[in-house]
């Protein structure tokens, strides 16, 4: 299945360009994935390094559920890979050798899903949460989720060049 991103508008509101722009960049990621083999996504970049497809959408699962939940409902901050290390990325790029690759997409595309509607649901991009003992806006929020997007897309070019010579998009 070809994967298929929006292009942002080249003119619209801040919310909609931001919208556009995190849209792209979820889209990408999902691009830089598709057609590969579970066993190509758990390949990990060169030694030392933990890096591999399927570790960053682990990963980018718990950036979205640990920015949108807390900010904007007022959710603790929680691990999916290892309860109770939110704060730390480790665990998502850890084990991907025995990682169930369904499940980790199922749950990417599920706090997508959740984030995109908690967002929907805000009045405006100066809504603000708490989150990690600090007080952050909508607008911060999805201003740093495209620069996380942006920077782990970067990688995942990178990988998928090693996997199967494909670049660029």
């Amino acid at each position: 299945m070809t994967q298929e991103r929006a292009i942002p508008p080249l003119e619209a509101d801040e919310r909609v360009t931001l919208t556009a722009f995190l849209d792209f960049q979820r889209a990408t990621l999902a691009l830089k994935c598709d057609g590969l083999t579970d066993d190509q996504l758990r390949d990990q970049a060169v030694q030392p390094s933990t890096l591999s497809l399927l570790g960053i959408v682990r990963h980018m699962a718990e950036v979205e559920r640990n920015w949108f939940r807390p900010v904007l409902n007022g959710e603790e901050m929680s691990g999916l890979w290892a309860a109770g290390h939110a704060l730390d990325p480790e665990p998502a790029f850890e084990d991907v050798g025995t990682a169930d690759v369904a499940e980790a997409f199922a749950a990417w595309r599920g706090e997508c899903e959740h984030s995109a509607a908690l967002t929907v649901g805000a009045s405006s991009l100066d809504v603000t949460g708490m989150r990690g003992g600090a007080r952050f806006s909508l607008r911060w929020v999805m201003v740093h989720m495209i620069e996380e997007y942006a920077r782990h897309n970067g990688h995942a070019d990178l990988l998928r060049e090693r996997i199967d010579g494909s670049i660029g998009q």
